[in-house]
Order: structure tokens, then C-alpha cells, then sequence
């Protein structure tokens, strides 16, 4: 119990450092709120079949703006080492009007337990399809801290984690996410989870804009 009461003290510490050097430096920066919902069903003994849908509301919380839906299989090895393979279909609001992006993505996943931590390293190819302008690549690198605790029957994990996104038209690093958060394991087939988001997105040259996110993300796997 005090293991865990430290970690997660340590953990909100950290976000409202970030929180407050955002607010200091970028009075303007939009607050949003983004849900998501996961369903997992195993098809073979390491294979599952995975959705999840995603919907992000900005301007301050009040405007729906942006939504997806992914689809795909999931093949585990070893317990190390995870492929996925999806389909996800992007609606994002432009000035009014819903703009469409296909996007197939490929995804590994590393995955390390030491000390009672662990580690993920998920590494994301993406192809982008849109319908309104030219086609990219884009790279994804999230990197996972988390801590499992178990606390009155419940499993609670206290996580971290920090993603990089890299394009191939040449603006290079284009955006940061950072999370915190805690999960919890409420039964053998689903969890929730509870997080903080700093994002950072370079808009031109040296310029970087920020956004504060609250979220939330429900999975049930069969």
C-alpha cells in the first residue's frame, strides 16, 4: 500500500509540474477531453481480434472534432513481442467539415517485466490516406512505464508513458504526447483507465503549440 501511494504521489507531481509550465507559458492552450473504447476477442490461442474507437472533443471540451475507427488482428509472441495489424478509418472537423483519412498501420510491440515494472516499447508504421491532400507515411514511438499493485481485489497500475510521431513530408518530429495515468483491472475481462495528456505540436519552424487532455479509455476482451 505505501509502494503505491508513492508512486502515484510521484506520478501526479510530475503532471502538475508539466501542467503548470504549460499554463505559465501558454495561457491560450486548448483544454480537451478524449474517450476511448477497446474490444478484444481471442480467436487462437495467441491471436485476437482487436476494435476501438476514439472520439476527442477540444475547444475547451465543448466541440466533438475528431474520431476514428480501427480494426485488426493481434499476434503475440513469446509474451515479448506483439504484431498488430489494422485498419483505421479518420474523421477529423476542418472548419466546419468532416475530412476522411484511411490509414493502415502496423504495429510491434516489446515488452519487458523487471522488478515488478513494466516496460513497453510499441513501434507504429502508418500509411495515410487522405481524400483532400497527398499521401504520407508516419512513424510512431510510445514508450510505457507501469506498476501493478494489487489494492482490495482490484489490480491498479500507475503508468507513464511518452510518444514521438515522425512524417515523411519533411517537417521530421512533429508532435509529442505525454501521459499519466492509472489503470485499473476491475475484472478478468475488463479494465478502465484514467489519464493526463500534455501534447505538443510543432506548427511551423520552431513554433510549438500545446494542449492539455483528460481521458479515458474502457477495454473488454472475451
Amino acid at each position: 500500500m505505501k509502494k503505491f501511494t508513492v508512486t502515484v504521489a510521484v506520478i501526479l507531481f510530475f503532471v502538475a509540474g508539466l501542467a503548470g509550465r504549460q499554463a505559465h507559458a501558454y495561457d491560450n492552450g486548448d483544454f480537451q477531453i478524449w474517450n476511448t473504447d477497446v474490444e478484444d476477442i481471442k480467436i487462437y490461442k495467441n491471436v485476437k481480434y482487436s476494435m476501438e474507437q476514439e472520439y476527442r472533443f477540444g475547444e475547451n471540451a465543448t466541440e466533438l472534432y475528431y474520431q476514428h475507427y480501427d480494426f485488426g488482428f493481434v499476434y503475440g509472441f513469446d509474451k515479448r513481442l506483439d504484431l498488430g495489424f489494422f485498419y483505421r478509418l479518420v474523421f477529423e472537423r476542418y472548419k466546419k467539415k468532416w475530412r476522411e483519412e484511411d490509414m493502415p498501420n502496423v504495429n510491434a510491440t516489446i515488452k519487458l517485466d523487471l522488478w515488478k515494472f513494466k516496460f513497453d516499447d510499441r513501434n507504429r508504421i502508418e500509411y495515410r490516406h487522405f481524400r483532400y491532400q497527398k499521401d504520407s507515411v508516419r512513424y510512431r514511438n510510445k514508450f510505457s512505464l507501469r506498476y501493478p499493485v494489487d489494492f482490495k481485489k482490484i489490480k491498479v497500475s500507475p503508468y507513464a508513458s511518452d510518444e514521438i510521431f515522425v512524417v515523411s513530408t519533411g517537417a521530421g518530429c512533429n508532435e509529442n504526447r505525454f501521459c499519466a495515468g492509472v489503470e485499473l483491472e476491475l475484472t478478468k475481462y475488463a479494465r478502465c483507465d484514467f489519464y493526463y495528456m500534455l501534447k505538443e505540436n510543432r506548427v511551423r519552424g520552431d513554433k510549438w503549440t500545446w494542449v492539455n487532455a483528460l481521458g479515458t479509455r474502457a477495454k473488454i476482451a472475451f
